[in-house]
């Protein structure tokens, strides 16, 4: 039996395993579903917005998604995908982090909208009143250590060495899938492919103490065309949060994907209607040095994690280096992101005395900025004679003037040499 949401997930490549009977439960009845999230930073990353599309569509097909935020499994540690034991952290830290996350799931779920409304979860809630002894006398005891061992997650670690700690993990796990079948009538989990082995032992759990039957659905890791992870850029993970990865470095993140990247994150991570990204797809092949395929992703994308707003900064501040702008636009974006886009350019510092001192353009072009940007002032004078010297993106048009700058963020401004060569002068 086919279902519609199995459907719409197998056409965007989101299905890896599927446990048998999950569509008939699918097609049966609205459906109950999770995804579990560990709190192991203050910030989901791009990485687990594959698990919050599965909630979101399950919950746009007409079924109730659950998000589980691990305040209990993240005192564990997962140890799946993982070489070594993650390190523990304390509560303060973990609850810290929890409701960081809370705050970026509730972006993407509706949580007001009668019998399917989205329910975010923490299974600390629950094993706090649950004793050592109470747990491996009640549930220990109905999965054999043969079954454990015989999981991917635990045989990858055999030879390196895994603790006691990590063994138990897909039993505690398997716990939240039984304590929710039982209190929210939860029928089925879902998660990234690694995460299969854990929840068939939730299923199992619910079968061996309730005869119960639960069901799983897995999505493919994603990976890149090119072999390197996904989800990393130079400046390691690109995460949700706007402090930690900034809204134009997450837009040029996506921007700047391959196209046979762009053609499958656009499945993955919009929302965007199969007829829609052929469309586009098609609209790409014809002119592919437009990136059509690769703006709709990042801006569709963009939006639903930041905001429209920080999607016009973006597009903004990428123009300040790739397109045409102007003094204004140079002047409306803030501080982070205009420190974001100017990171690699040289960087000259220089004192509020020595701008004050300068007396033209020539002086403070060359010897003021310590010569980076121009070796002599024979050189300044040739540049600003020809007009290839901007200041903030405005020409300089009277050399011999007394330099008036108007500082962006009170402590910037910005040199063009030519088309192409950007410099950053930080007055201090």
């Amino acid at each position: 039996m086919s279902n519609p949401l199995v459907e719409e997930l197998k056409w965007r490549g989101m299905v890896h395993d599927m446990m048998p009977g999950t569509e008939e439960q699918l097609s049966k009845e609205v459906t109950t579903g999770y995804v579990g999230f560990d709190p192991t930073a203050d910030s989901l990353h791009i990485g687990n917005l594959v698990p919050v599309m599965l909630l979101v569509h399950l919950q746009r097909a007409g079924h109730k998604p659950v998000a589980l935020v691990g305040g209990a499994t993240g005192m564990v540690g997962d140890p799946s995908g993982k070489s070594a034991e993650r390190p523990m952290l304390d509560l303060d830290k973990l609850n810290h982090n929890l409701n960081s996350q809370k705050k970026q799931l509730q972006k993407f779920l509706n949580f007001d909208c009668g019998e399917n409304s989205a329910e975010i979860v923490n299974n600390y809630d629950w094993f706090k009143d649950i004793s050592f002894l109470d747990f491996i006398r009640d549930t220990g005891k109905h999965i054999t250590v043969n079954y454990m061992m015989s999981k991917d997650s635990v045989k990858n670690r055999l030879e390196t060495g895994m603790s006691f700690t990590e063994f138990t993990y897909q039993l505690v796990q398997g716990y939240d899938f039984y304590h929710l079948y039982n209190e929210k009538n939860c029928r089925l989990q879902m998660g990234g492919s690694d995460q299969w082995g854990n929840i068939v032992t939730g299923t199992e759990l619910i079968r061996r103490k309730v005869q119960g039957e639960a069901f799983a659905l897995t999505a493919p890791l994603i990976k890149k065309a090119d072999g390197s992870k996904f989800g990393k850029s130079e400046g390691g993970n690109v995460w949700l949060d706007a402090e930690k990865t900034s809204p134009y470095k997450f837009y040029q993140y996506w921007l700047n994907t391959s196209d046979e990247d762009a053609s499958n994150f656009i499945r993955i991570f919009t929302l965007l209607s199969k007829e829609e990204i052929e469309a586009l797809e098609k609209e790409h092949n014809e002119a592919p040095h437009l990136r059509v395929l690769q703006k709709a992703l990042a801006e569709d994308i963009t939006v639903r994690v930041h905001s429209k707003e920080d999607l016009d900064t973006a597009i903004k501040a990428s123009n300040l280096l790739f397109g045409k702008s102007t003094t204004e636009d140079l002047e409306s974006i803030d501080e982070n992101t205009l420190l974001a886009v100017f990171e690699g350019v040289p960087q000259v510092d220089i004192t509020a005395s020595e701008l004050a001192e300068a007396e033209g353009y020539i002086d403070l072009l060359s010897t003021t900025t310590k010569e980076v940007i121009f070796k002599s002032k024979g050189e300044v004078r040739r540049m600003l004679q020809g007009g290839g010297v901007s200041i903030n993106k405005a020409k300089i048009e009277d050399m011999n003037a007394k330099p008036e700058i108007k500082l962006l963020q009170d402590k910037y401004f910005l040199v063009q040499k030519g088309k192409k060569n950007y410099y950053l002068i930080t007055v201090q």
